[in-house]
């Protein structure tokens, strides 16, 4: 009898092991797939949306921009045309929550360096002091990279309208008028469609792990289709 249960032993092993490895397959296959929402005016806290958009429910996409990086480059959203890209507000001699939201930015432009998919774009909120060459210092100390991570300035009413209407990042402080001031820690995940797929408060650090986990999420939907 002994000598029988030897002869099979591996026999047993190999089967279970293979048993495994089917459980594990069929349970994977049944899970469901993670998905991202697509984000409609409707669904954010209305104080963060112009009154114009609160009862969007569908198709509501980043408008079309024009303005200008650190390098003096125009930069429009041909420069994003198939790209996921992180946005975000922020001004450079900002000392409260700016300096730890680029640090963060700096992590995650580290974290996709080598992704091509991938970019980032920072606008200012305070253009008539973030010229070009204010944002090139600021570039240069804070390592960003010229190929991946867009610093921008130009015409105040259009950035503080895409902080609005565009991305539904900011309270309402104005129109862009002489004496407004946006100041926001929201990150925005956009995807190639231009549509808002998640926010993020660019000051914490769990939630700048869920945005790198939410970019793989995302990245990996479009190998799927």
């Amino acid at each position: 009898m002994g000598s029988f249960f030897a002869k099979y032993k591996l026999f047993g092993i190999v089967m279970l092991l293979l048993s495994a490895v089917i459980v594990y397959l069929f349970y994977n296959a049944l899970q469901p797939k993670k998905m991202l929402p697509v984000y409609q005016p409707s669904m954010v806290d209305k104080s963060l949306v112009d009154s114009t958009l609160h009862y969007t429910k569908k198709y509501h996409k980043v408008a079309d921009f024009s303005l200008v990086n650190q390098n003096g480059d125009t930069i429009t959203q041909k420069n994003y045309k198939d790209k996921i890209y992180v946005a975000d507000f922020f001004f450079t001699t900002c000392l409260t929550i700016c300096p730890i939201m680029t640090k963060n930015m700096t992590e995650i432009q580290d974290a996709v360096i080598d992704n091509p998919n991938i970019m980032l774009l920072s606008h200012s909120v305070t253009p008539e002091i973030d010229t070009v060459a204010q944002l090139k210092r600021y570039a240069l100390e804070k390592g960003v990279v010229d190929s991946k991570w867009n610093l921008v300035t130009g015409d105040k009413k259009q950035i503080y309208e895409l902080a609005r209407k565009s991305y539904l990042a900011v309270k309402n402080d104005g129109d862009g008028g002489a004496f407004d001031m946006i100041h926001t820690e929201n990150f925005i995940l956009v995807d190639k469609e231009k549509r808002i797929r998640g926010f993020y408060d660019g000051t914490d650090r769990e939630d700048i792990d869920k945005l790198l986990e939410d970019i793989k999420i995302l990245e990996a939907s479009y190998k799927e289709q």
